[in-house]
């Protein structure tokens, strides 16, 4: 029978080892940065630097080399929230000097990044289920993308890939990071890993965790919202010259030009801060995504195409054949038609008296009933 000294050792070298176990193990998690699988962690934030392929990377890198990388909004020691954490700047995606690049150089490699997750299938699923859209839609959605760079420190939500799924972890990109945005001008890709992007959890700024760098400032760190209606182009600020570009959505930077009416205030103005004669943004409410495919009202899906839809490919389909498909919610609607139609508004019907026989071809006199019941003028047409 071992004595109690020997046995309250025993006990304290089993509690020790549980003790540095379970440090180790929480430190694992920080330092591998893996987050949670399926779900984001509101309370840690990862400061992942522009250059920094961070935890779990999705592929190689598709980054382009394009010239000076923005410079940072402030400079300064790197400053600790205040108490609870301050609250972030959010941006509508449109506005111009969010993002920047080089002129005529994209900034992300679009069809490597294709090639990358169409060679591993369970890469290219998992990759597909972050972004929220189908696998085979993959190449779509990235030629649809636009790539660009961001201009301030930015808060984001993103999915990894690590034991053949998917993780994700809550981020700040550092202002010089290449991205590709869609056209709500929402962050999607993040090109030096590859791995999709989401809008944040949380409304407030945070210290972060990471080595990440001297002039991370929380309270000027940017959340960008998404539009309400697609963008055709995006203003973004030539990085080399210091001037403006107009970028046009979906396109890798060879349709770059200068737009043709500049932002009211200069390419390097403080996006942080208060942007002078900008019209108010219209982001859409927070968690929520703006309709995409509306289909144009009035117009006829041609033949041999689906109607456009934004509900999940796995939905049912709905109503009998035959039926007009419903449109998204959020899209417009064909207004009620006001079209005269044969039969009366309510409006009494006169007799018509009789015209005496004329060699000549008759007139006829039609009254269009209008939707008020109330008549309008005559129409004189050839009977």
């Amino acid at each position: 029978m071992r004595s109690p000294i020997s046995l309250r050792r025993a006990a304290g070298a089993t509690l020790s080892a549980g003790i540095l176990l379970a440090a180790g193990c929480a430190q694992a998690a920080p330092g591998g940065g893996r987050g949670t699988k399926g779900t984001a962690d509101a309370q840690e934030v990862v400061l992942l630097p522009a250059a920094e392929r961070g935890p779990d990377p999705f592929t190689g890198s598709t980054a382009r080399p394009v010239g000076a990388a923005p410079a940072p909004s402030r400079t300064g020691s790197r400053a600790a929230p205040a108490p609870g954490g301050p609250a972030v700047h959010r941006l509508a995606g449109s506005t111009p000097g969010l993002y920047g690049g080089t002129r005529s150089v994209a900034s992300c490699d679009v069809g490597k990044q294709i090639r990358f997750l169409a060679a591993d299938r369970a890469r290219g699923e998992a990759f597909a289920r972050a972004a929220g859209i189908a696998p085979a839609g993959i190449a779509g959605f990235l030629r649809g993308l636009t790539p660009v760079l961001l201009r301030a420190d930015t808060r984001v939500a993103g999915h990894g890939f690590s034991g053949r799924a998917a993780t994700t972890v809550q981020a700040v990109l550092q202002a010089g990071t290449a991205v590709m945005v869609d056209r709500h001008g929402l962050p999607r890709v993040r090109c030096v890993c590859g791995n999709p992007l989401t809008p944040p959890n949380g409304a407030r700024a945070a210290a972060g965790r990471g080595e990440g760098w001297t002039r991370y400032d929380p309270e000027r760190t940017v959340v960008v919202e998404p539009t309400a209606r697609e963008v055709t182009a995006l203003v973004i600020v030539d990085v080399d010259n210091n001037a403006w570009i107009e970028r046009r959505a979906g396109d890798g930077a060879a349709r770059d030009r200068v737009p043709e009416v500049p932002p009211p205030y200069g390419p390097g103005t403080d996006i942080t801060g208060r942007l002078p004669g900008l019209p108010p943004a219209e982001p859409t409410p927070s968690g929520t995504t703006a309709p995409t495919d509306c289909p144009t009202p009035g117009v006829p899906t041609p033949p041999g195409e689906e109607a456009a839809a934004t509900a999940s490919p796995s939905a049912a389909p709905s109503g009998t054949p035959g039926d007009e498909p419903a449109a998204p919610p959020g899209c417009p609607t064909d207004p009620p038609s006001h079209d005269p139609t044969d039969e009366p508004s309510g409006a009494p019907s006169e007799p018509v008296p009789d015209e005496p026989p004329t060699d000549e071809e008759p007139q006829t006199a039609i009254e269009l009933p209008w939707p008020d019941g109330t008549g309008g003028a005559a129409e004189h047409v050839a009977g």
